[in-house]
């Protein structure tokens, strides 16, 4: 019997920098070629499978989730055990050498894994990543903090790390927001859709298309570009495109380890409530964390009013503040009736 399954929960890490020639900003990090990328992700140990842009910027599905990348910004999520942390060094050498841009910020957040004696370094721990973090990163990244925001469940945790070279950030304002859904023990019926028959013939461009509509994730943002794909013998991955704002969801459908997650930048013209909802019921997760960051948008207190009328009550609520990061709000959500074993 295996000892683990395949680890759903994602590492995230993003990246912000900056550079002094304005005419080199406009296209900025997306000039990198795709063989730095290449290599970038294979220090992380993933690939691409499907990628797709517009003007504003550049979404790469990947092996084990997903890439983002705009003049000034690259976000990475990774699954599984990827060691995503590998990629600071690479970008920060090709952002310099190749672009002349500086890494100006950093920020890194993950929940609790459900197999983390599975992990390699430096993701063997928090405080393994944390000291890898603050020996990689540059000395002028210095206001630094790493936090782990609690839940009611020991199994449920936030872990967040920032950095940056000032206190305040110029990159995020009042209207806009990250959200980041963690859910766990799907409702097996609807997991099943993420499972592909085998033999089925079809490639992860079609089969991922399939998914797409049969479960109607296109409903959560119907103006949104989709980039989606369907793992062998089971999994989804897709990336949305909406003008500069992203959406990104990922499942991993195994029974006894199965996972979802749904992501977003949000601002005041994005209707949260629908979001929210939309993801519940195509999940209906037995599990559901919510993670908000933002400077002064109080998304965080739409969440629960969203979810509750479908069954989730919030169990935790944990805030905290990180420098040029702004609020980080952590909620933990179960269904008000537990779901009984069979």
């Amino acid at each position: 019997m295996a000892l683990s399954g395949f680890e759903g929960f994602e590492k995230r890490l993003e990246l912000h920098f900056f550079g002094d020639d304005p005419a080199n900003l406009k296209l900025g990090l997306r000039k990198l070629n795709f063989e730095c990328i290449q290599q970038t992700l294979e220090a992380v140990q993933c690939t691409v499978v499907s990628a797709v842009g517009n003007s504003y910027f550049d979404a790469y599905v990947l092996s084990e989730s997903s890439l983002f990348v705009y003049p000034t910004k690259i976000i990475i999520k990774t699954c599984g055990t990827t060691q995503l942390l590998k990629s600071i060094v690479p970008l920060m050498f090709y952002a310099h050498t190749l672009l002349g841009l500086t890494l100006s910020s950093c920020r890194y957040t993950r929940g609790t894994f459900i197999f983390p004696n599975s992990q390699p370094f430096p993701h063997t721990s928090f405080q393994d990543e944390v000291t890898y973090l603050e020996t990689t990163l540059p000395q002028n990244l210095s206001f630094r903090k790493a936090s782990i925001m609690p839940s009611k469940s020991s199994s449920h945790s936030w872990h967040v790390f920032t950095a940056s070279h000032h206190s305040l950030s110029p990159y995020l304002n009042n209207h806009n927001y990250t959200i980041e859904i963690c859910m766990t023990q799907l409702d097996p019926i609807l997991a099943a859709n993420f499972f592909r028959p085998p033999g089925d013939g079809k490639s992860g461009h079609s089969a991922g298309k399939e998914m797409t509509e049969l479960t109607g994730i296109y409903e959560i943002n119907e103006d949104a570009l989709i980039c989606d794909f369907a793992f062998e013998p089971c999994g989804y991955s897709m990336n949305g495109m909406d003008g500069d704002w992203y959406s990104t969801i990922h499942v991993t459908p195994e029974n006894g380890y199965s996972y979802a997650s749904f992501e977003c930048v949000g601002s005041t013209s994005v209707d949260v409530v629908h979001v929210l909802r939309k993801v519940v019921q195509i999940f209906r997760p037995g599990t559901m964390t919510v993670s908000t960051t933002s400077f002064g948008n109080e998304v965080w207190r739409k969440v629960g009013g969203a979810v509750e009328p479908l069954g989730l009550k919030c169990r935790s609520c944990a805030m905290d503040q990180f420098p040029a990061a702004g609020t980080v709000v952590f909620q933990t959500f179960t269904p008000l009736r537990r779901k009984t074993a069979h």
